[in-house]
């Protein structure tokens, strides 16, 4: 029978087997998106520079996470820290709420940082490469299903639901969100203050889908807040498109 390891060890090994989750992700990822994307181009079935091919690229980039996530709880047969449940109306209550909060923490942190001076850098997954209003309504649709349950298995499921078998759940959430938001630094444009920026407002937003986890024990809760989140966003882009 294995010895649990002294409490220190035990939270280095749990902080780096949440970094090796989310190096992994990455790492999946991008052996998934590149080559087959270009497989979809090289076949006729998509061109460049088209919708078509950028939310492919997305598809690709999210079933990726998935397959890491998956092939990560089989590797340390921890598939208990992904907790997933059937939503109840209350779950799907706390879904909505999540996500209006996120929504409107973002604006208010917007008009904060304008007040003195500073704006946040641009995630490029808001820049569509060919037709926007076809861009953001496909978007609206992979959000929800796709993108925020995705990213929520990852963050607060594998990494945070990791980290926190050996930290309170406060320190748990805080190192959970800084990771979901330097994820998101390579894909912000803008100075470097802007991408930090972008990046710190991703970390608070992150601690508010920590917390709904941290609360509900069901990951399809801030899967649903992020997807609602995301979606509102696309909502917002597509009546400035129009």
């Amino acid at each position: 029978m294995s010895e649990t390891p002294p409490e220190p060890v035990n939270r280095i090994l749990r902080v780096a087997s949440a970094v090796f989750a989310v190096i992994l992700a990455l790492f999946v990822a991008s052996a998934v998106t590149a080559p087959l994307s270009q497989s979809a181009v090289s076949l006729g079935l998509v061109r460049e520079g088209t919708t078509g091919l950028q939310v492919f690229r997305t598809l690709l980039q999210f079933a990726g996470f998935l397959v890491a996530v998956v092939g990560y709880l089989a590797i340390t047969d921890q598939w208990g820290l992904v907790r997933a449940g059937r939503p109840t109306l209350r779950d799907a209550g706390l879904a909505l709420a999540g996500g209006a909060v996120l929504f409107a923490f973002q604006y208010g942190a917007l008009f904060v940082l304008g007040e003195i001076g500073l704006t946040t850098g641009q995630n490029q997954a808001v820049v569509p490469d060919g037709d926007p209003v076809t861009y953001y309504l496909v978007m609206i649709a992979v959000s929800l299903l796709v993108v925020g349950p995705v990213e929520e298995a990852l963050f607060r499921g594998v990494v945070q639901g990791g980290i926190r078998r050996a930290f309170d759940a406060g320190p748990a959430i805080l190192l959970a969100s800084l990771a979901f938001g330097l994820v998101h630094l390579p894909s912000v444009s803008g100075t470097p203050g802007q991408r930090w920026a972008y990046v710190a407002v991703v970390v608070v937003l992150g601690a508010v889908l920590g917390a709904l986890y941290e609360r509900t024990g069901n990951v399809w809760v801030p899967g649903l807040a992020h997807g609602v989140y995301n979606g509102v966003i696309y909502v917002v882009l597509l009546a400035q498109s129009i």
